[in-house]
């Protein structure tokens, strides 16, 4: 079943059930792929997957925000939506896994030092799309470059 499909039925289901919480999450993504289809990237898998997962940042970002604001009323509805959303990514890799492939990478590479970290991030980039966050990603490449 496509998401778009997927996501229509999840929201028939959340409007029987009256989950608003749960409605509002679903809504945001189906905007997300409506304006996807009529965008100049078109749509795909590719472009599905990363507007997914900016949404989530988005939110995990904005309820960073609320909570040093001492909003947690607020922040406990962005990580809602963030986890809802969440549910319709693939499963990401542990950061054990990151590490694994990351020094594959840099075997495939020959990368040997820091300086090296461009090459080795766009590899990894690459092959850990959607698998991994960026960040940690970033992370672990500059921690195994050090060494």
């Amino acid at each position: 079943m496509a998401l778009e499909e997927k996501i229509n039925s999840d929201i028939k289901t959340a409007m029987l059930a009256k989950d608003a919480a749960r409605l509002d999450a679903l809504r945001a993504v189906k905007s997300a792929i409506l304006l996807l289809k009529t965008s100049a990237e078109g749509y795909s898998d590719d472009t599905e997957l990363k507007a997914l997962q900016k949404m989530v940042k988005q939110r995990k970002e904005t309820a960073d925000i609320y909570k040093t604001q001492s909003r947690a009323d607020l922040a406990d509805v962005e990580l809602f939506q963030a986890n809802v959303i969440e549910s319709y990514l693939p499963k990401q890799m542990s950061e054990e896994d990151v590490k694994a492939e990351i020094v594959k990478i840099i075997a495939s590479v020959g990368a040997t030092s820091s300086a090296d970290m461009g090459k080795v991030m766009g590899v990894a980039s690459k092959q850990l799309a959607g698998k991994a966050d960026g960040k940690i990603i970033s992370v672990i490449v500059k921690e195994l470059l050090s060494k």
